[in-house]
């Protein structure tokens, strides 16, 4: 029906609010859908081909929490978390089942909009910093063309935020890189304080490619600045 459109589906057991979200990401040219719970969601998931999902994380029936981590056993759909549950432990538990984004209640239309535009534009993201199509870095190697990264020839499983912050490091292969050049670089310049996003997809690239994720050889915290990646040692 919309064939030109970005789909978007915002779940949310408070009519209101997805309404609200409803008319502004309309207004703006995307295809909005809408769900009240995690079930309701799911079913709409399943029959659209649908771009990204905005939800609550305490909604009936099925909350966020399964909502992502069942979208997350087929899809690498971008999500982003609405809600009013603004404890960073709240936001850790999010990231670490596949969100990619979480923003507090209340929030501006202005700062949804531009993380709606940041979600998307790294999904979709198809330049790289770097000329070549190729990065060889130790056992890694990325095929930017093909958005596949090997690990002693074998491919990793990797969601489109962990492929391109994987992509940045071994470009900067290393270089101390500070959490801020991290988050604005991969998020988008509307991020720059968000290091407990870091923590959790540093976390998850580390179990993905480290031969010992809790002695890291690759992926090393500069304590109280950032990462550096090196295949040296």
């Amino acid at each position: 029906m919309y064939p030109n459109k970005l789909t978007v589906l915002v779940v949310d057991d408070e009519k209101s609010l997805r309404d609200f979200v409803k008319r502004n990401l309309e207004v703006r040219g995307y295809q909005a859908l809408t769900a009240a719970n995690g079930l309701e969601a799911l079913a709409l998931f399943e029959s659209n081909a649908v771009d990204l999902l905005i939800l609550d994380l305490m909604m009936p029936y099925m909350n966020g929490l399964e909502t992502i981590r069942r979208v997350r056993q087929n899809a690498l759909t971008p999500i982003i978390v609405l809600s009013a549950m603004g404890e960073e432990q709240d936001k850790i538990e999010a990231l670490n089942q596949g969100a990619d984004d979480y923003l507090t209640k209340p929030f501006g239309v202005g700062e949804l909009l531009a993380r709606v535009q940041a979600v998307l534009r790294r999904a979709q993201r198809l330049e790289r910093p770097s000329a070549a199509d190729r990065l060889v870095r130790g056992p890694l190697t990325a095929d930017l063309e093909r958005h596949v990264i090997t690990l002693d020839q074998q491919p990793l499983d990797l969601t489109p935020t962990e492929f391109s912050l994987l992509v940045y490091f071994m470009e900067n292969e290393g270089k101390v890189l500070p959490h801020q050049s991290i988050l604005r670089h991969i998020w988008g310049p509307e991020y720059g304080q968000e290091t407990e996003y870091l923590r959790v997809y540093i976390g998850r690239l580390r179990q993905k490619i480290e031969p010992d994720p809790a002695q890291p050889r690759y992926l090393l915290t500069e304590r109280g600045i950032g990462y550096t990646f090196s295949t040296y040692g």
